[in-house]
């Protein structure tokens, strides 16, 4: 097993080239930890390098509602009513702190989503 860090685009490729011919490695097996390794390396990589940005609030609650199946008035306990709802998810009306520690809390919508600023306040 010759794992290296990996350091430039080239050491990348190469490391995803490894991981594909991998994939079928048994879990335990010398091939299987090679794997285990360079996922790793590759994610620490791709963080550093490709760092993802956290979603839009309003797409973020519209992400999760859709992935629950919920409504808009499921919704509505969390926001307060059902007016509210549509007023935050037409992007009418910002969240609150209290709305984003209960979505947080009940959807497990990252934090760190909800509290970015929508595409429209920021070209306000």
């Amino acid at each position: 097993m010759n794992i290296k860090q990996i350091k430039t685009e080239t050491d990348y490729r190469a490391a995803l080239k490894t991981v594909e011919s991998l994939m079928d490695a048994k879990a335990g097996s010398a091939e299987g930890e090679q794997l285990d390794v360079l996922a790793t390396l590759i994610e620490a990589y791709e963080e550093k390098h490709y760092p993802l940005e956290h979603p839009d609030p309003v797409e973020a609650i519209k992400f999760e509602m859709e992935r629950k199946g919920m409504t808009a008035k499921e919704l509505a306990p969390m926001i307060g009513g059902r007016a509210r709802v549509d007023e935050i998810l037409s992007r009418k009306r910002p969240l609150t702190l209290p709305m984003i520690r209960r979505l947080h809390a009940q959807l497990g919508i990252p934090a760190e989503s909800l509290i970015k600023e929508t595409a429209a306040e920021q070209t306000a």
